[in-house]
């Protein structure tokens, strides 16, 4: 089985995403450079407060080098890949590895009503936001994972998707996240204009 450079970060990378990644330790300058350097891939795993990594993890790809300052440090743009499974952690390198394979979904697809009930979702939500992203592809096969990509999902939920294997229960439990998200973008926005009804107007100056 093959050994992958991994990446512990507190966050969750979900495939065909894309994020911003600041690279300033030594041993983790060293992985990017060779993923840079040989078209590899590395494994990002969301790390945990006792210094542990979560078992299920995403393949990335350094998308863009966007600059490398003098001490060395980078900024970089990854896209996530295929999911893995990590089986056992190993040494030898300065940067963390293990031994990986990857996560297969199993046969059975999402219910059409979910897809669909997503789309809505998600569009209210893009609108509610005042966002202009787009829209992904319903038919695509990795619909749900463009979905939760383009949404700032709190770091459980989004781990939660992520090691899921059954895309009808992956899409079910989005579609609820999605509303979730989009009830809170709307009562913060009702917060806000009930705010700007009640504020108070500074009195005219007695003196004047």
């Amino acid at each position: 089985m093959p050994e992958l450079g991994l990446f512990p970060l507190p966050i969750v990378l979900v495939p065909t995403e894309r994020i911003p990644l600041r690279i300033f330790e030594p041993r983790y300058r060293e992985l990017i450079d060779e993923c840079v350097e040989n078209g590899e891939e590395f494994g990002l795993v969301l790390s945990t407060g006792d210094g542990a990594v979560h078992e299920i993890g995403t393949r990335a790809a350094v998308a863009q080098v966007l600059e490398v300052l003098e001490d060395g440090s980078m900024n970089i743009v990854v896209e996530g890949g295929e999911r893995f499974r990590l089986l056992e952690l190993t040494s030898g390198r300065s940067f963390t590895t293990g031994i990986v394979e990857p996560v297969e979904d199993e046969d059975d697809p999402p219910l059409e009503d979910d897809v669909t009930r997503a789309t809505e979702v998600f569009r209210r939500l893009a609108e509610a936001a005042e966002s202009d992203v787009d829209v992904p592809d319903p038919g695509s096969p990795q619909f749900d994972f463009e979905l939760a990509a383009r949404v700032d999902f709190a770091v459980d939920a989004k781990q939660e998707l992520l090691a899921m294997t059954s895309p009808r229960t992956r899409m079910k439990t989005l579609v609820g996240l999605l509303e979730t998200a989009l009830e809170a973008v709307r009562l913060e926005q009702t917060l806000r204009e009930r705010a700007g009804r009640n504020g108070k107007v500074a009195p005219l100056d007695a003196d004047a």
